[in-house]
């Protein structure tokens, strides 16, 4: 028997457009491993035994009888997924974020598995980066495992297992599929004939699907009577994207919560709200006292009590760009962040860290499905934040330096931020239309003023 899409990862599928492709990016800076490319090439055909899914592609029943299901690729061809890249000198981080800008544009080949990944070379610093591509329908849950995650090591000399055999499993022809739709659907009628198409149309029936996150975010909806405040993040988007980065230094951060209270995470909200403001101020856009950005915020939580684990919420929050003390900024946002460990509106998250401990693209991947699963009209932007290890981690020996995750962006939505921290930093991701907000790079060289600004209201 075939395994089949849940009829929420198809509607990921079916809602994608040619502008709005929906696959999570991540870039990681590392090193030059000692065995260069190549080592890190043979690291991927080797571990690619742990991420069955990525030999694995997507059929349609004929008919649409029922929801896709996913095949073996028996024409795999893991050149095709890995790729090479290189930069002409001088190799910089501007020329990095060009190339990563363009290939975050192009969507992925529904023919084939979900995923690419792009080795470059020419990084200046004696460095090189991978930059992944993931769609949402192939991480298909927390428990789930992203390529870049069996990549990383916590010890540098870890070797890599020999590539296993791999033997595809035959393909069901379209008589076999549609004939084993029909006998699901009468074992399972409710489950099968008419699914994706409500997991399409309907929005309380996908956000159902998803368990407790889009259940919290339901209940959020119903609270919220009004749309999203209008901003010059929405508007029609291109297919041209453009990628900038940020940093801070957690011991900043922690500084900042250790003085005034609430969590990091509202004080990277904080950061973020006085960088938006900022910039709609320098586009001599209004901003009086009430000026808000609503923000789609899914957040990863640790519970106290045993046995729960990792957890996941997530938040629409109201980002009050309007208030120009940045202390009254902070306590405004913690006052709303302040429910997030309500019970409900959390899913247990057990394989948040799963190998390495570091599972990125799983998570930011929670902020793209739940922004298809609501209304574009109730928030302006999304914003993920995934905590990581602190300590480093390693690739075919070579020491990750920096990561940087690329959210990707909604319809009618121009800008997404997706935050990650990793060895006592926190990066920030910003993928935007390059239409509507081009000028993004101005709002990336905020963070750290925010950041400074902060720090100086601590003592």
């Amino acid at each position: 028997m075939v395994e089949r899409l849940s009829p929420l990862d198809a509607s990921f599928l079916y809602l994608e457009e040619p502008a709005t492709p929906m696959h999570v990016g991540g870039v990681l800076v590392l090193e030059t491993p000692p065995g260069g490319l190549d080592a890190l090439e043979a690291l991927v055909a080797a571990r690619l035994a742990l991420v069955p899914r990525y030999r694995q592609r997507v059929v349609e029943v004929p008919g649409h009888l029922a929801d896709p299901v996913w095949v073996d690729d028996r024409e795999f061809d893991l050149a095709y997924h890995l790729r090479r890249s290189g930069l002409p000198r001088p190799g910089t981080e501007a020329q990095l974020l060009d190339l990563v800008s363009r290939l975050a544009s192009r969507p992925l080949d529904r023919n084939r598995p979900l995923w690419e990944a792009y080795l470059i070379d020419g990084l200046s610093g004696n460095r090189v980066a991978v930059m992944t591509k993931t769609h949402p329908a192939l991480v298909d849950g927390l428990s789930a495992i992203d390529i870049g995650q069996v990549l990383l090591d916590v010890d540098p000399a870890a070797a890599a297992p020999e590539p296993a055999d791999w033997q595809p499993a035959r393909a069901p022809g379209g008589a076999e599929l549609v004939l084993q739709a029909l006998d699901e659907y009468v074992r399972r009628p409710s489950s099968m004939v008419g699914a994706a198409r409500a997991a399409v149309t309907d929005v309380r029936s996908t956000a159902a699907r998803v368990g407790g996150v889009a259940g919290g975010l339901l209940r959020a909806v119903r609270s919220t009577v009004l749309p999203a405040p209008h901003s010059p993040l929405n508007a029609p988007v291109g297919r041209a994207r453009r990628v900038v980065v940020a940093r801070a230094r957690i011991d900043d951060l922690d500084r900042v919560r250790a003085a005034h209270g609430g969590t990091v995470n509202d004080v990277l909200l904080t950061v973020l709200t006085g960088a938006l403001r900022e910039w709609l101020l320098s586009r001599g856009e209004p901003v009086v006292a009430g000026t808000s950005v609503r923000a789609l915020v899914p957040v990863s939580l640790q519970d106290d009590e045993p046995g729960w684990g990792n957890r996941v919420t997530s938040h629409l929050v109201d980002l009050p760009v309007g208030e120009p003390n940045p202390r009254v900024r902070l306590a405004r946002l913690g006052y709303a962040m302040r429910g997030v460990g309500v019970p409900g509106r959390s899913v247990t998250a057990d394989g948040l860290i799963a190998l390495t401990g570091f599972a990125p693209p799983t998570l930011h991947a929670l902020g793209a499905r739940a922004a298809r699963g609501l209304s574009r009209r109730l928030f302006n932007l999304v914003i993920t934040n995934v905590p990581g290890p602190q300590v480093p981690l390693y690739a075919a020996g070579g020491r990750m330096l920096e990561v940087f995750p690329v959210v990707p962006l909604a319809r009618g939505q121009g800008l997404s931020i997706g935050m990650t921290s990793y060895n006592g930093t926190v990066f920030f991701g910003f993928n935007a239309d390059r239409d509507t907000v081009g000028d993004v790079d101005v709002l990336a060289d905020l963070i750290g003023q925010q950041v400074a600004e902060l720090v100086e209201t601590a003592g």
